[in-house]
């Protein structure tokens, strides 16, 4: 099968969709699928080798913004278009974080879904253009995520493709938009363009059968994947000391301040004197004030030194660090719809302790790799983790546990493999 991925790139900063997409296409490719990513909005920033290195980049970031302003960039010729995609610039774009405000990512977002009808419809045909070429063509083209919908009705028109989507996250983005009434309406829409929907966890495509109006028919569910190569546990085993980890971006959706106010909690109430706190993940300028805010907060608490923060860690470096851990939280404030960082700690064998929301409870329960608690802030985490650190043999064993689910069926073999099942469904 010849397998088309549409997926955003972020620039800079490492990116848990960037990094599914990325290991999706390997494996396909390994599998012997020929199957091609295509990056949008920002070049592609991952901790592996890139599989979209000699890929042409759609909807270069400048030109839909610019196009979304001003009628007259929806005008120009393709030698101005070329100019503003170039990877220099959309590099420094990347950098300057905070650029866009609410209301013009709300409006963005809503032209992306109208597709044809929106203000980047130029960008779309540049897409049908490349796709209906002989030696491009393809028999599957695969969408990242829901919010790029709107591409799915020219694709299906012109090159009589079924195009399949995969659902990821988009209600945390969306219901946080100024006015998301309008996208979820648009999305809800569009959803007749896409011949099958591929949410990454059972719970997530419910929530989301349910928000987009879907027939149950019309999902399938493939879990998310990692490529295994350089994970593993400690050699020597478990720190002595205790030793909390964070692997998520350092934002504040992830939870980090609500494991920063347990871990000072643990600290000052003797609960778990000795403990420390490691935090790593992608962080950019902006998240870096969020940061500084919280290492602040640590030192006026005296736990200043006990708490080290590692931004933007290669791959290496996450691998090394995920074996200084004990145990691995990342309390996201949302209902996540996966958590790549999961399946991370379990094949270092680093157990973990999340709350009882989003993908959560099953992703833990289909490994036998950690706690769940019950939501409820800074002081139900500290309850958990304080449990949880109590019991060095158990922790043990659910990390051999969690090890094992994942080696099993949390592969990017195991993805790959479920995923081009799912497309010749719809072939």
């Amino acid at each position: 099968m010849r397998i088309v991925q549409l997926t955003p790139g972020t620039g800079n900063f490492y990116c848990g969709t960037c990094l599914r997409d990325n290991a999706l296409v390997a494996a396909l490719r390994r599998q012997g699928h020929d199957a091609v990513l295509l990056p949008m909005y920002l070049p592609h920033f991952v901790d592996e080798e890139s599989v979209a290195e000699d890929a042409p980049l759609f909807f270069g970031g400048v030109n839909v913004y610019l196009q979304q302003k001003s009628a007259f960039f929806r005008r120009t010729p393709a030698w101005v278009d070329r100019w503003f995609d170039a990877p220099a610039l959309l590099k420094r774009a990347a950098r300057r974080t905070g650029m866009t405000s609410a209301r013009d990512l709300g409006e963005i977002t809503l032209s992306m879904l109208l597709g044809e009808h929106g203000r980047q419809a130029k960008e779309i045909e540049k897409v049908v253009a490349w796709l209906s070429r002989p030696e491009n063509r393809p028999d599957i083209v695969s969408l990242s995520n829901g919010l790029l919908i709107g591409l799915a009705r020219r694709i299906r028109e012109t090159l009589k493709v079924p195009v399949v989507c995969t659902l990821q996250g988009e209600d945390s983005f969306l219901d946080a938009l100024p006015e998301p009434d309008r996208c979820w309406q648009a999305l809800r829409e569009c959803a007749a363009d896409a011949s099958l929907f591929v949410p990454v966890s059972r719970s997530y495509g419910e929530v989301m059968r349910q928000r987009m109006l879907l027939a149950p028919e019309r999902l399938e569910v493939v879990y998310n994947g990692i490529n295994l190569d350089g994970y593993a546990p400690a050699a020597s085993g478990p720190p002595q000391t205790p030793v909390i980890g964070f692997l998520a971006r350092m934002h504040p959706t992830k939870g980090l301040e609500a494991l920063v106010d347990a871990f000072i909690r643990l600290k000052t109430g003797g609960r778990c004197a000795g403990a420390r706190l490691r935090v790593a993940g992608g962080q950019t300028p902006e998240d870096a004030v969020f940061v500084g805010r919280l290492q602040e907060r640590l030192r006026a608490a005296g736990c200043g030194e006990c708490a080290e923060f590692l931004p933007n860690l290669d791959r290496a470096e996450k691998q090394a660090f995920l074996r200084t851990l004990s145990v691995l939280s990342v309390p996201a404030t949302y209902g996540e719809s996966f958590g790549l960082y999961l399946l991370e700690a379990l094949a270092s064998g680093v157990p973990v302790v999340q709350p009882a929301s989003g993908a959560f409870p099953e992703l833990v329960e289909a490994t036998g790799g950690g706690f769940i608690y019950p939501t409820g802030g800074a002081e139900a985490l500290a309850a958990a983790l304080e449990t949880a650190l109590a019991d060095p043999a158990k922790l043990a064993a659910l990390g051999r546990c969690g090890m094992q689910a994942v080696h099993e069926r949390f592969t990017s073999e195991t993805m790959a493999r479920d995923y081009a099942k799912a497309c010749a469904r719809v072939l």
